[in-house]
């Protein structure tokens, strides 16, 4: 075992608006829903403002429950600042949780995991460049919403 060092820097949690589902059905990957955003707030110590109602999630739902996530999206800060976000993660859902999903028996939240990366021009937030993010959050289907951390891995 090598034991590198690292550290989690948080930055901000964030609540992401989702429209209703765009269910494309069953392929032979699994059943494909994409979820585009609606907008969203954004709060934290190193980044605040809002999503924009642009972008989304393209996530496949595998045929052992696990969801594929493929995230686009643009966060405004405060200030009036536009950067892109682009990840990828997995959305943890029950071994039957494909079989639910056909009979739209739903869990009312998944557990979600991503690693994001964040792009901008912006003079004030071009640390965000360097940087490799983890979104540790949610899925609440309630609110069709959702909910998470961002943090840095340093």
């Amino acid at each position: 075992m090598f034991g590198y060092e690292y550290n989690l820097e948080y930055i901000c949690s964030y609540t992401l608006n989702l429209h209703p589902a765009e269910v494309i059905g069953p392929l032979a990957e699994g059943i494909r829903a994409n979820y585009h955003f609606a907008g969203g707030q954004v709060d934290g110590p190193k980044l605040r403002g809002k999503f924009r109602p642009v972008g989304g999630d393209f996530a496949t739902l595998r045929r052992d429950g696990i969801g594929i996530l493929d995230i686009r999206g643009t966060i405004e800060t405060q200030d009036g600042a536009l950067i892109y976000e682009v990840g990828s993660g997995l959305a943890y859902g029950g071994e039957d949780d494909y079989e639910k999903a056909i009979k739209r028996d739903l869990r009312p939240t998944v557990p979600l995991r991503a690693v994001v990366r964040l792009q901008t021009a912006h003079p004030d937030y071009l640390w965000v460049n360097r940087l490799q993010f983890v979104s540790i959050g949610e899925l609440v289907r309630a609110t069709s919403e959702v909910r998470a951390d961002l943090y840095a891995l340093k």
